[in-house]
């Protein structure tokens, strides 16, 4: 029997009994389905992640006030950097473009007529623009000379100028922070989200001299943004600047930091870390329901070994050779993997469209998961496929006839 014909036989053999070859074929859709969702799920995550990262800043070092390994902001009353960290900075280590010290406080009410909320304000130096790469997109940013004087100018983040203002223009119009009022000079692009989740575009920034001074009454900062001029230097760059704080706040190991260094490399290491621990744990489970497929499948191939023992003996007797039956009862296996395959991957990509739509999960659609699932299918085929091929071909046609 040719390659084609022992195709055929198999597939009329799957055709005559619907329900069994459907249950045989259960467990694969089941697998390959759940596969195929959690692969989109997660390639859709670490895209959304890496998304953020960028606004994060690729070239960026944020060293934070307090010690700590979480990428959390400092609390209140750490004093643990100066602006004389950032200067030592600036001046000793090689590599760097742009310093920009500043300081954060969360939550302060704000009000603008009748709008009142609560929002964090920074107060920063004129390079945090180039150290943050973000800019007005209305009205100036904060200059040298708006801390050279103290001026009471801000610039609001996308969100707080919408809260604030609504549709109305905030440029030239006055907002109170606390007990200082300001007079609005710009408003930044929109960022969107962090990668922490929080919204970059709630925020109003001020200079560094009048926060300093004039509204938090303290004379430390809560971080310092590094930009670097080459990414490949930030591990080394990050090291750098670990030592020589340790030296300035005398630090001397075993003894914890008293700041913490973050950079766009760790934060992405993080995402990627978690984001591959928990699809590599749904994955094993996916595998879990195709192993459990494929032993249904061998046991109702056994069976069906069982049920078809004069066929079996009726080709030998024909001339049929075992290799010709153990080829149709393997193929058998193939086919019904296959198949399995192709409708699971189809209700996969149908879950998963639904998934977004329906809960804003972040998905994205490819050719990858239906490359894994094919192999998958083959392996899941052969190997569970064997046995019961092995066994009909094994059949002596005399014994079998009887």
């Amino acid at each position: 029997m040719n390659t084609f014909r022992i195709a055929q036989e198999g597939v009329r053999a799957l055709s005559a009994n619907k329900l069994r070859t459907f249950f045989m074929m259960a467990g694969t859709i089941v697998g390959i389905a759940a596969l195929t969702v959690i692969m989109a799920v997660g390639e859709g995550t670490e895209k959304k992640v890496m998304k953020r990262i960028t606004s994060f800043g690729t070239h960026a070092i944020v060293i934070t006030a307090g010690g700590g390994k979480g990428f959390s902001p400092p609390q209140a009353g750490i004093t643990t950097l100066r602006l004389e960290d950032a200067e030592a900075i600036r001046s000793q280590i090689q590599g760097i473009a742009v310093v920009a010290p500043f300081a954060v406080k969360r939550g302060l009410p704000i009000k603008a007529g009748s709008a009142q909320i609560q929002t964090m304000v920074m107060a920063v130096g004129a390079e945090w623009h180039e150290a943050s790469d973000w800019y007005p997109q209305q009205g100036d940013p904060i200059t040298a000379e708006d801390n050279a004087t103290m001026s009471r100018v801000c610039v609001l983040g996308a969100t707080t100028a919408k809260d604030l203002f609504g549709d109305e223009d905030p440029i030239g119009q006055y907002i109170q922070i606390g007990d200082v009022r300001f007079n609005v000079k710009g408003v930044l692009q929109s960022r969107g989200v962090s990668p922490m989740g929080d919204d970059f575009d709630s925020r109003i920034i001020i200079p560094l001299t009048t926060g300093l001074r004039r509204l938090y009454n303290q004379d430390y900062i809560t971080n310092i943004r590094v930009k670097v001029q080459d990414t490949r230097q930030l591990v080394l760059i990050s090291e750098e600047i670990r030592r020589l704080l340790h030296e300035r706040h005398h630090i001397t190991p075993p003894e914890e930091d008293d700041f913490a260094i973050f950079s766009a490399a760790e934060v992405a290491k993080t995402a990627r870390g978690i984001s591959g621990t928990l699809t590599i744990l749904l994955s094993a489970l996916a595998g879990l329901s195709l192993v459990v497929g494929g032993i249904v499948l061998m046991n109702i191939l056994l069976i069906s070994v069982g049920e078809r023992t004069k066929e079996i003996g009726l080709r030998r007797a024909v001339g049929a050779r075992r290799r010709d039956i153990f080829m149709q009862f393997l193929m058998e296996s193939l086919a019904v993997t296959l198949i399995g395959m192709v409708l699971g991957s189809a209700l996969g990509w149908a879950a998963s469209v639904i998934l977004a739509r329906v809960t804003q999960f972040p998905v994205v659609i490819s050719l990858e998961p239906f490359a894994l699932a094919l192999a998958f299918a083959l392996v899941v085929g052969v190997f569970f496929g064997v046995q019961p091929a092995r066994r009909a071909a094994r059949l002596h046609p005399v014994e079998a006839l009887k």
